[in-house]
């Protein structure tokens, strides 16, 4: 008797045949464990069995044998099958976030003068929802309070994080808007390479926020969204020039929070331009300026 492990089945039944130098047909196998190829790389599992030789196998123990070898390996087979739509799925549930937080806004012209506004798509079900949220709101409801709620809130949720932050500061930013501000040594840690963390971040809470007080969000972590805006207004200059000089003009490539801050400025220096946001074959965003009913 020998113990044999492989990757599959068909391995270890060959190997054990070489072995014990006869054939597959000849042995008596015990199948100690079905080989499986794990979980998105990770818990895989060979083939394990026991074989012996049975000298002078009836036809239908033979007949038997080959057909428990089947079963199993069909049974593997459906087994690899499951896994492989369990990871697919996990991965399709990986990808619910948008790539941007920023909306396509070359069908509507929302007035974002009151601050930064990250939007989502939503469907027609969630968006009946949200307005018979709306309708239970307070209408006494000032931002002040909101802003407490929120503070009281987003302090507790943070509370256990692993970075050094100080106290979440909260408070009204104007009528329409709340300033969420983080502060601290590890603070900078929250915004991760080239915004990605400040982006899901902002996106998380303005869905957070504004689905359930319905007001917007400024988020200001370490002075990066401060640092943003002037980066923007420095550029916007040149931008600037040519509206003047052409009356139209059109930005680079903006990415993420910069697209809504440059949005924000134009649209408060130019209220009589038509000011969207467009988007590339590849979903990147800019901004065109130009006289209405003449883009």
């Amino acid at each position: 008797m020998i113990k044999i492990e492989a990757v599959t089945l068909e391995d270890a039944f060959n190997d054990a045949a070489t072995s014990l130098k006869c054939s597959v047909t000849e042995l008596a196998i015990e199948v100690v464990q079905v080989p499986s190829s794990g979980f998105m790389g990770f818990f895989k599992k060979n083939a394990i069995i026991v074989a012996t030789v049975k000298k002078d196998v009836p036809v239908e123990i033979e007949s038997e044998m080959l057909n428990a070898t089947e079963v199993v390996e069909s049974n593997s087979a459906s087994v690899e099958k499951e896994e492989e739509k369990i990871s697919t799925h996990n991965i399709l549930n990986d990808t619910i976030m948008p790539a941007s937080f920023v909306s396509d806004q070359d069908e509507q012209d929302e007035d974002l003068a009151s601050g930064l506004e990250y939007t989502a798509d939503y469907d027609d079900e969630y968006d009946e929802s949200v307005d018979e949220s709306e309708a239970l709101l307070s209408s006494n409801q000032n931002i002040d309070a909101i802003a407490l709620e929120v503070k009281s809130q987003i302090n507790e949720l943070f509370r256990h994080i692993c970075f050094e932050i100080e106290h979440i500061e909260v408070r009204g930013y104007d009528k329409e808007t709340i300033l969420i501000e983080f502060k601290g040594e590890d603070a900078a840690l929250l915004i991760g390479k080239e915004g990605y963390r400040y982006k899901a971040l902002s996106y998380m809470l303005f869905n957070w926020i504004n689905s359930k007080y319905d007001v917007q969000l400024r988020l200001e972590i370490a002075e990066f969204l401060k640092n943003q805006e002037e980066s923007v207004s420095r550029y916007l200059e040149g931008v600037y020039e040519s509206i003047d000089r052409d009356g139209r003009a059109q930005t680079k490539i903006l990415d993420g929070v910069l697209v809504q801050i440059a949005l924000k400025e134009l649209r408060e220096r130019y209220p009589q331009k038509y000011v969207v946001i467009r988007s590339t074959k590849d979903g990147l965003k800019y901004i065109i300026v130009n006289d209405y009913h003449n883009n």
